[in-house]
């Protein structure tokens, strides 16, 4: 058996990608996702496009490596973490859309669960903060707005899952629901030091426990791939969520080490290794994996807007054609002109967790140009990242020497050149940037013998560039200045309790 096949099923795209042994490349296809917006601030996807997007571009991706299911050892999946799926059980049928990570719809529901004092016991028990970002609200949503949703959860007939939990369930055709270990640590009902749903958190929430999948390890055997799909008997061994499986996949094993994957949103992880800390910054604290009958656990920031600034640039204001236009377009002006964009379309993420936040553009003059703009947005995305990261090195008090990055806008030099600047440490790019892909990989070859360790694993990981600071300090503390201007101004926009989004 020659390949890993890896699913990477993210917020804007489905994809498939076969890897050899060596870790490079095969085969590889990919389809656009829809996204929905019913109302400001909502996001949603369809459940059904999500999964035949996913299998089409599965076979595709066999189809191009001239490969059948035979030649594949084991099946890894990696997935946008939080959106929330529930569906009947008897029909496979899902009650209502996708709620992506990215809604805003139940942040009146954070601030109920608030005002009943649930925060810090949330904290100790999950590593989380409450927030819509996560998928227990959503599903306390769906249970108060779906017709007969909460009688038939009560039944048993509902099933809930994150995306990972929801492809699982069409590869066997219903036979089995289950999630990883990551995933579980990303919806605020999972006792991270436990191991285990928690029962306090269940009930103060109203979700009864016959909804949620079984929890196993992120690098496992699940099951196979039922006979009747096009990949009949590939064994499923290998499940992450996506910035879990980039880490894993950046092979930063030891604690300390840390990436940045830059797509739709930034996400900044560092290794913790086997005991959990707790943060002083509003950081989370989560899984990483479980792999051999033990968990390890990570500290994570979340930049809701990343790679989407750009996309809102192409689509929103139409300045660019195409993604890849944007640093030609940055470039064509020497500097930001003083000009700053706030990213915060559905609020801010850590350290700030602020869901009233909206975006700003400030210090626009008549001599402001296309270019200022695009500069503005892709320095926003460092300048996010860069406040984790201070965050981040306060809270775990190890110094963290050097960023690995991967996504999609790591391709952009002029970004990770900036970002190298704001934090002082070199920032790396890897040889294979589809570190996401790759990690679902890595863990799924190791529960089927493909490799052998993770030090086999390390010696595939190589550099394909590195980027040095080289602004002065001094600079760099006047830009990171006016960043923090205009990031107060962007604060609390919308009136808690009353916004839509």
């Amino acid at each position: 058996m020659e390949y890993i096949l890896a699913l990477d099923q993210g917020t804007t795209s489905s994809r498939a990608i076969l890897y050899d042994r060596d870790g490079a490349i095969h085969g590889l296809a990919q389809r656009e996702l829809q996204q929905i917006y019913p109302h400001p601030g909502w996001v949603e996807h369809d459940p059904e496009e999500i999964w035949a997007s996913q299998i089409s571009v599965a076979v595709e991706a066999l189809s191009r490596a001239d490969s059948r299911p035979r030649d594949i050892a084991a099946l890894g999946i990696t997935n946008q973490r939080e959106t929330t799926i529930v569906w009947d059980r008897a029909t496979g049928k899902p009650v209502y859309n996708a709620i992506v990570w990215q809604d805003r719809r139940t942040a009146p529901i954070c601030n109920r669960l608030r005002d009943q004092g649930l925060e810090e016991s949330i904290r100790q028990k999950t590593g989380l903060l409450i927030d819509a970002y996560f998928s227990a609200s959503k599903i306390i949503w769906i249970l108060e707005n779906v017709k007969d949703a909460r009688q038939k959860a009560r039944a048993g007939e509902l099933a809930f899952g994150t995306v990972d939990s929801w492809l699982i369930w069409k590869l066997t055709s219903g036979k089995l629901h289950a999630t990883d270990a990551t995933n579980a640590s990303r919806t605020m009902l999972f006792n991270i030091h436990e191991g285990t749903w928690d029962r306090e958190l269940l009930d103060a929430f109203d979700i009864p426990d016959a909804l949620l999948p079984e929890v196993r390890a992120s690098s496992g055997t699940y099951d196979r791939v039922s006979t009747t799909l096009a990949l009949d008997g590939v064994p499923i061994t290998g499940v992450a969520g996506d910035q879990q499986a980039a880490l894993f996949g950046q092979a930063c094993f030891r604690p300390g080490m840390a990436k940045c994957t830059y797509g739709t949103g930034a996400f900044l992880l560092q290794t913790l290794g086997e005991k959990s800390r707790p943060s002083k910054n509003r950081l989370l604290t989560t899984v990483a994996w479980q792999k051999d009958n033990k968990f390890e656990y990570a500290m994570e920031g979340s930049v809701f807007v990343a790679g989407s600034v750009v996309q809102w640039l192409r689509d929103g204001l139409g300045i660019i054609r195409a993604s890849d236009d944007v640093e030609p377009l940055a470039l064509s002006v020497p500097d930001n002109g003083d000009v700053y964009i706030v990213p915060a379309f559905t609020g801010l993420g850590a350290p700030h967790w602020d869901p009233n936040a909206r975006g700003t553009i400030i210090g626009i003059t008549r001599g402001t140009r296309s270019g200022h703009i695009a500069r503005a947005a892709l320095e926003s995305i460092a300048y996010q990242v860069a406040d984790l990261l201070h965050a981040m090195r306060d809270d775990s008090g190890v110094p963290i020497t050097e960023l690995r990055v991967d996504g999609g806008a790591a391709r952009n030099d002029t970004l990770l050149q900036f970002q190298a600047d704001l934090l002082g440490i070199p920032v790396v790019r890897p040889a294979v940037t589809e570190t996401t892909s790759l990690g679902a990989a890595f863990l799924a070859g190791l529960a089927a013998g493909f490799w052998k360790d993770t030090d086999e694993i390390q010696t595939q990981w190589k550099v394909d560039r590195k980027f040095l600071p080289r602004r002065p300090r001094k600079e760099v503390e006047h830009l990171s200045g006016r960043w923090h201007q205009a990031l107060e101004r962007a604060k609390s926009w919308t009136e808690a309790g009353n916004d839509k989004a």
